[in-house]
């Protein structure tokens, strides 16, 4: 059998091809970025060849080097030591096994299944291993990113809570407004990481989530400043960073492949007192933002206008209100509610079940 190998050489000039049984030795001068440039590489071959019958051709760009093996006997590489060069490439058009029969019409792959395999993942490894590098990379500075916002957020909080008492309850969003919708805002990335297949999940669960806060964040509280002064905004934002700092150090673990029990815990018991602290905060809020966006008619459309249609703002907010807490059979995370049940207790159904996948229903001690 033949092994062909093929090295790339701009404008080949001068080749010069020194085979010893077990070693094959190339020179050649190239024309490259930089002028003339003097290209060469060994080869320590796995077994000896036969240098007689050694040939080359020479083209503009490439010089490829036949080789015939003293032994026919399969070598399961091409080089005697074990370490893949990281310059030689294996050219599946050329890869031939030893038999004869090959030129017949046989099947080297599966002939050798196995070590086609092999070589192919040999070959695709290292682009894996870079995308799977950028994307954990990514997702690890994101995670660590956000949970630094987060924790500036309660931070700040707590700091002028401790300053001021209770009065600075009615400077939650003056304190912390500007961290929050930049977290917040950056959360938006969350709904696009599964679209690109840099998590895994669907849309549906981030989507439901970010829109919810940004509309209460982006469009209530920054729609109408008398909503900031409200000391509800206070505990909302509370709840948010404290379900946020438990969240990202639990992804951030997953994507190094590490697991700490009690941040698992919490992940999934913490969301039992904030979500429904946090569902009926958010509730408060869209109730008090009612008179006001009548009032103003901020976000509404009157008739008659250019477009002859009309919307109305706080209709909408009333919606998303019957829709929260209205019972009924709603689709929340793919699943479809067993019984009619207010929006929020979809949601809280659907972390229950969560939890007992990952954490397991608990023990009960029999007397």
């Amino acid at each position: 059998m033949c092994i062909a190998a093929e090295g790339l050489f701009p404008c080949v000039q001068k080749p010069d091809v020194d085979l010893l049984p077990e070693q094959l030795v190339f020179r050649a001068e190239g024309l490259g970025n930089s002028g003339n440039q003097l290209y060469s590489f060994t080869l320590d071959l796995f077994q000896q060849v036969i240098p007689e019958e050694t040939q080359y051709q020479v083209s503009d760009r490439n010089v490829q080097v036949t080789l015939t093996k003293e032994d026919e006997e399969w070598w399961p590489h091409l080089t005697r030591q074990k370490t893949k060069l990281p310059w030689l490439r294996v050219d599946f058009d050329r890869w031939r096994s030893e038999s004869e029969d090959e030129a017949e019409g046989r099947d080297v792959m599966s002939d050798y299944p196995d070590v086609y395999d092999r070589l192919l993942q040999e070959e695709t490894a290292p682009r894996d291993n870079r995308l799977n590098n950028f994307r954990e990379s990514y997702l690890i500075m994101y995670n660590l990113w956000q949970l630094l916002g987060f924790a500036v957020i309660l931070g700040k909080l707590a700091f002028r809570y401790r300053l001021e008492g209770e009065d600075s309850m009615l400077k939650a969003y003056d304190t912390a407004g500007v961290n929050m919708k930049l977290a917040q805002g950056l959360q938006v990335l969350e709904i696009l990481h599964p679209l690109f297949g840099m998590t895994r999940g669907g849309v549906l669960e981030p989507l439901m989530q970010v829109t919810g806060r940004n509309l209460m964040l982006f469009v209530v509280l920054e729609g109408e400043p008398r909503m900031q002064t409200k000391p509800a905004v206070f505990y909302l934002f509370v709840v948010w960073s404290l379900v946020e700092l438990v969240r990202y150090p639990y992804y951030t673990l997953r994507i190094i492949r590490r697991e700490l029990s009690f941040i698992t815990w919490l992940r999934y018991t913490i969301w039992i007192p904030l979500y429904p602290l946090g569902f009926i905060t958010e509730g408060v809020l869209y109730l008090r933002a009612l008179p006001y966006f009548e009032e103003t008619g901020r976000f509404s459309l009157a008739m008659p206008n250019a477009v002859n249609m009309a919307f109305h703002f706080p209709t909408v907010l009333k919606a998303l209100l019957l829709c929260a807490f209205m019972p009924g059979r709603l689709m929340v995370a793919g699943e479809l509610s067993e019984h009619c049940e207010t929006a929020y207790l979809v949601v809280m159904r659907h972390m229950y079940r969560q939890r007992r996948k990952v954490i397991g229903p608990a023990k009960v001690k029999q007397q």
